[in-house]
């Protein structure tokens, strides 16, 4: 079963490694398109409340499943903590270098994999994962390989598209999200089956409940949510015990 279970994560890994290589140059474009620029503040907001939960001094973030590193330079603009940032497609981290280069920003970039992090146990502060964690092959795994990289009291923000809290926003959502969606995405990068798998990776995630508990599951504690416009999108954030 182990070795069979390996095997499918091998599969869904570079599935979503080559889904998104192939998206790369649009991605910047579409995730401020199709989100109406919503998701610049989403990220503003997940490095305030991180920068809230730093030492004093000489904080250590590390940015897991980074992309083309919109978060890592918000938690770098935010908190002038110490980012380092990891991704494992590398067209995206390219991507995310050139921009950090361009806007002089000093950002640690590490190619890794989110479920063998190349990292030392508690070397961080904090831990972020933006629209990253329902990618992960294996959800449980990869949340203890988060916690693994914590130092104790150490932060976890998980900025996740979640599950609208009303029945009307969820219906609007649903349609735009499985209809408008996949056909906008795909004429404007060129891969329509990348923006199906989006919908698609959603409906499959733990709804806010369901990923606070596996949070707490593996080891978290203080546990807590709050839903982003209307529940379209869920910040988590959690802390490893002392």
């Amino acid at each position: 079963m182990s070795e069979q279970r390996s095997a499918a994560e091998k599969a869904h890994a570079k599935h979503v490694r080559e889904m998104f290589a192939r998206i790369a140059k649009r991605y910047d474009l579409l995730n401020h398109l199709l989100s109406g620029n919503i998701d610049k503040r989403w990220r503003r907001l997940v490095a305030e409340e991180v920068r809230k939960r730093l030492p004093a001094s000489q904080a250590r973030i590390l940015d897991v499943a980074c992309g083309t590193g919109d978060l890592s330079l918000t938690l770098f603009e935010f908190t002038k903590a110490q980012v380092t940032a990891t991704d494992f497609c590398r067209p995206m981290l390219d991507i995310a270098v050139r921009k950090a280069l361009q806007r002089r920003r000093s950002i640690r970039f590490v190619e890794g994999d989110a479920l063998g992090l190349p990292f030392l146990d508690g070397a961080f502060d904090a831990v972020t994962i933006g629209f990253g964690l329902r990618n992960v092959a294996a959800l449980e795994d990869g949340l203890r390989e988060l916690l693994r990289i914590l130092k104790p009291g150490g932060c976890l923000a998980v900025l996740e598209f979640s599950k609208p809290q009303t029945p009307g926003l969820r219906r609007l959502f649903q349609v735009y999200f499985t209809k408008l969606l996949p056909l906008m995405g795909g004429a404007i990068s060129g891969s329509r089956s990348a923006y199906t798998y989006l919908p698609d990776s959603v409906q499959r995630f733990p709804d806010q409940e369901e990923l606070a508990s596996l949070i707490r599951k593996v080891g978290f504690d203080q546990v807590s949510y709050q839903n982003l416009t209307g529940g379209i999108a869920a910040l988590h954030l959690a802390q490893r015990p002392k």
